[in-house]
């Protein structure tokens, strides 16, 4: 692949457009894992996703113009499958599978378009939604936070002359080498690259994942991003999120429905794709709730991924439970990909070393990480924690809770509804910083 002078390119800005999001495919692995079953399965829900900006400090709508942040969204409107993306989807193995995305499927991917969106401003903040088929809103996510992020650094890089544009980045790519050179000495590590929707940029962030398959090698177990992935010959990973869940709870109608609700996600996610695929995501309603509750068939699946408590925390709890289920966790997987950078890898490798299986996912702080590269501090280039989440199913509120409760989100009367519902057992507020 041909190298990119990042800065040169992005000084030199004297076209229109320069479209952030250049693919469909240009979005998370399990985004096309999830919507294949969302096809299947739940073809006439509806659902709202809605962006929510955690960093309140960030006046978004007083950084990005809206000119600019629609011009990106109504061009992502206008992309396609191409030929060349649907028969990489429909050829290639993922996780050892042979035809994963069944043909119907890809057929219909082939016509799909993201559906139209919602935008205007309060309080400095932009109102983002997009209503619509559970089925299409979802492929919004990714790339509405990608472009917003983009647009973040470009408004920043729009001040910067050539030669601090050229250190910015050089500075940049020698904190990440310095990175790669410490995750060298972890013996038997693996890790993947999970940060698209917090990028830099794009160009940044294929930067990233190409100094990281030729500076760790085989450790570095590829990317969650479908179009690095196929244009880099890399592994596409990544299972499914919290979205699954969120959805079959708000469509809950008894008490019943809703306990069993992720564990009823679970079942489906089995019977349509099982295997290595089998990871459990067990923060949507909190993790202890999930373990006090799972059915014993779960402690069967490859691994867990907790996802909002500390690493070694939580996963010194996930190991207790599969010893209490009877099952040897040095046969399991623990995922690892909570805000994580070095230090908190190296640490959480090394605690968890011969006692089981790991794995990290590696995001903000890989694609992200400024600081103390510019000349002066700015502001514009520290990461925020942007999300972008089910709001409403079928005219009903959706909630996330997760074990953290900074990351709760959803209607206030719902989320306490559903904490006296699961509990608040082993909740521990943290700052969240990405």
């Amino acid at each position: 692949m041909t190298k990119t002078d990042i800065a040169t390119r992005v000084f030199n800005h004297s076209w229109k457009l320069d479209p952030i999001i250049r693919s469909l495919i240009d979005t998370d692995f399990y985004k096309l894992l999830m919507l294949q079953m969302i096809w299947k399965l739940y073809p006439d829900v509806d659902a709202t996703f809605t962006l929510i900006n955690r960093t309140k400090t960030v006046r978004l709508a007083d950084e990005i113009d809206e000119g600019e942040l629609r011009a990106q969204l109504d061009y992502a409107r206008t992309l396609r499958l191409t030929k060349k993306e649907a028969i990489w989807l429909a050829g290639n193995t993922f996780y050892g599978t042979k035809q994963i995305f069944e043909p119907e499927f890809l057929a219909w991917l082939a016509a799909f378009q993201l559906p139209e969106y919602e935008l205007s401003k309060k309080d400095g903040q932009y109102v983002l939604n997009f209503h619509g088929k559970w089925k299409e809103t979802t492929m919004w996510e990714i790339p509405a936070l990608a472009i917003i992020n983009e647009l973040r650094s470009r408004t920043v890089s729009k001040n910067m002359g050539l030669f601090t544009l050229d250190v910015l980045y050089a500075r940049a790519k020698a904190k990440m080498w310095a990175k790669v050179e410490r995750l060298r000495e972890l013996p038997g590590l693996r890790i993947s690259d999970f940060g698209t929707r917090r990028r830099h940029s794009f160009l940044w962030q294929r930067w990233c994942v190409e100094a990281l398959k030729e500076g760790i090698g085989p450790a570095f177990t590829g990317t969650s991003n479908v179009l690095l992935a196929m244009d880099s010959d890399l592994e596409a990973v990544g299972t499914n999120a919290h979205e699954l869940p969120m959805v079959r709870a708000a469509l809950a109608k008894t008490d019943a429905e809703l306990l069993s609700s992720n564990y009823d996600v679970m079942r489906d996610w089995n019977r349509l794709y099982g295997g290595n695929l089998l990871i459990v995501l067990p923060d949507t309603y909190g993790t202890a709730a999930f373990l006090r509750n799972a059915p014993e068939w779960v402690a069967d699946w490859t691994g867990f991924r907790p996802d909002s408590a500390p690493p070694i925390e939580g996963g010194e709890k996930i190991i207790d439970w599969w010893q209490k289920m009877g099952r040897d966790p040095r046969q399991k997987l623990l995922i690892f990909s909570d805000g994580l950078d070095v230090d908190a890898i190296i640490d959480t490798y090394r605690h968890f070393e011969g006692r089981v299986r790991m794995s990290f996912g590696w995001g903000t702080n890989l694609t992200n990480d400024f600081a103390g590269c510019a000349p002066r501090e700015i502001e514009g280039l520290k990461p925020i924690s942007l999300v972008c989440k089910v709001s409403e199913v079928n005219g009903r509120p959706a909630v996330k809770l997760s074990d953290n409760p900074k990351k709760a989100t959803g209607d206030p009367a719902e989320v306490e509804r559903y904490m006296q519902f699961f509990g608040t057992e082993d909740r521990v507020e943290q700052a969240v910083l990405v």
